[in-house]
């Protein structure tokens, strides 16, 4: 599997459960707000960081698409 791919199911898998949401709420959440180009886009940067910080940086990506 391509690891690009690898990545974004873990960061779906990372922000569904620091929401405590479902994976069809996640894809949905990552489907309306692009983040699945967001995220082939900052691969490089993102992949070197922890699972925290990812989990905010999607949420802060989130909340300025929605302001």
């Amino acid at each position: 599997m391509d690891k690009n791919i690898n990545f974004t199911v873990f960061c779906i898998e990372s922000y569904k459960q620091a929401q405590n949401i479902t994976g069809k709420d996640a894809l949905k959440i990552f489907n309306d707000n692009n983040m699945f180009d967001y995220i082939e886009s900052f691969y490089d940067i993102l992949h070197s960081t922890g699972q925290g910080y990812i989990v905010k940086d999607i949420d802060v990506y989130i909340d300025s698409r929605r302001n």
